[in-house]
């Protein structure tokens, strides 16, 4: 028997996952408990959050245990890519730290953060949010920056590579499901619609957040060739445990979505745009993919669409469970959620005020 979602709210389950979301949202940032063991934490919120929607079902199972290894329908998903890139990096770090230790001193902090911000956030929806997220990662371990400037690097890169994912299908799910959902009339929507709509956002704002990464995180930061290749501190089995946490994150965030359905089909599906643009923050903690997948529909007029695409795009970087690449950079540089949210939480607001204006034109008209 497939579970099913009631037409009208019911008390106990709205007060239930209600509940579920402002732990989601507290505990990791108030207690050291929870923000050391948030992959298992994250992983029981979503099975309380399924049981009390009572959707269990054997699919829903098969999809959260094949979402960290499968991508649209390719047999690769963000466990292998962390998993094989973290090896490779295991057993060729000389060469690759000294190759990164070079180039970082050649061009100097600021422009070296500029550029790296830049690239990444446009590169990510060709060769996927995920391989771009690893490579970030990676990258960010390698420099020889204080650890406060490693997690402002990470915040500010992730919200770029966020938000440049969505250009084409190949980036992350969010953007594939946006066009499958407005296959048909009247949108018809095929590669490029993503880049069509969203491109005007997007681009400028990758530039404006590599602009401002480097001067708010290169500000007195100097970098030498010689001192930008620090030790490689990694075992074997942190590559292995860490690839095994981010499956568990991953598959998490699936039940937690999920469970949270019967919420945005009660409350989310039939608002404004701008309303829409404003409560799609609560993608902070939850999957874009599944707020999409629910939301968006060939009913919608086209603002509609765009202020809730991109509501998601930008609160998805606040918090370390708002978007796949801050899954990646926290736990490569073990960012706990108070660091992360420290810094996530002002610039993600900045950003929503901003692209906010930047939409007025289609709120208001």
């Amino acid at each position: 028997m497939i579970a099913t979602i009631p037409q009208e709210p019911v008390l106990y389950m709205v007060i239930g996952l209600v509940a579920v979301v402002l732990c989601v949202l507290i505990l990791p940032l108030r207690l050291k408990f929870v923000e050391h063991n948030i992959e298992p934490f994250f992983l029981l919120m979503g099975i309380i959050t399924v049981s009390i929607s009572g959707l269990w079902s054997t699919t829903l199972v098969l999809d959260a245990l094949k979402a960290p290894v499968v991508i649209n329908s390719l047999p690769i998903g963000i466990f292998q890519v962390v998993l094989v890139l973290g090896l490779v990096i295991h057993y060729l770090n000389k060469p690759v730290y000294k190759g990164v230790g070079v180039l970082a001193g050649k061009l100097g902090a600021r422009l070296f953060i500029f550029l790296t911000i830049l690239i990444l956030g446009l590169i990510s929806s060709f060769i996927s949010v995920i391989v771009t997220a690893v490579i970030l990662a990676e990258l960010i371990a390698i420099l020889p920056f204080p650890r406060e400037a490693k997690i402002k690097m990470a915040v500010v890169t992730c919200f770029a590579v966020g938000l440049g994912a969505v250009l084409t299908p190949l980036g992350e799910p969010l953007s594939t499901i946006l066009v499958q959902k407005l296959s048909g009339a009247p949108y018809f929507a095929g590669f490029f619609f993503p880049v069509e709509h969203f491109i005007w956002y997007i681009v400028p704002g990758v530039l404006v957040l590599a602009v401002f990464g480097a001067f708010y995180i290169g500000r007195n930061l100097i970098i030498t060739s010689m001192d930008a290749q620090p030790e490689y501190k990694e075992n074997l089995r942190s590559v292995l445990f860490r690839a095994l946490k981010v499956f568990v994150f991953v598959a998490a965030l699936v039940l937690l979505g999920e469970g949270l359905k019967p919420l945005i089909t009660w409350y989310l599906t039939d608002i404004p745009a701008w309303a829409l643009y404003w409560i799609n923050s609560v993608s902070a903690v939850l999957d874009n993919a599944t707020l999409t997948a629910v939301e968006i529909g060939a009913t919608m007029h086209i603002s509609q669409i765009i202020c809730a695409i991109l509501g998601l795009l930008i609160a998805g970087g606040a918090l370390i469970p708002g978007n796949i690449p801050n899954i990646v950079a926290a736990g490569r540089l073990k960012i706990s959620m108070k660091e992360w949210a420290k810094i996530g939480v002002p610039v993600g607001l900045v950003l929503m005020v901003v692209f906010f204006i930047a939409l007025m034109p289609r709120v208001i008209f």
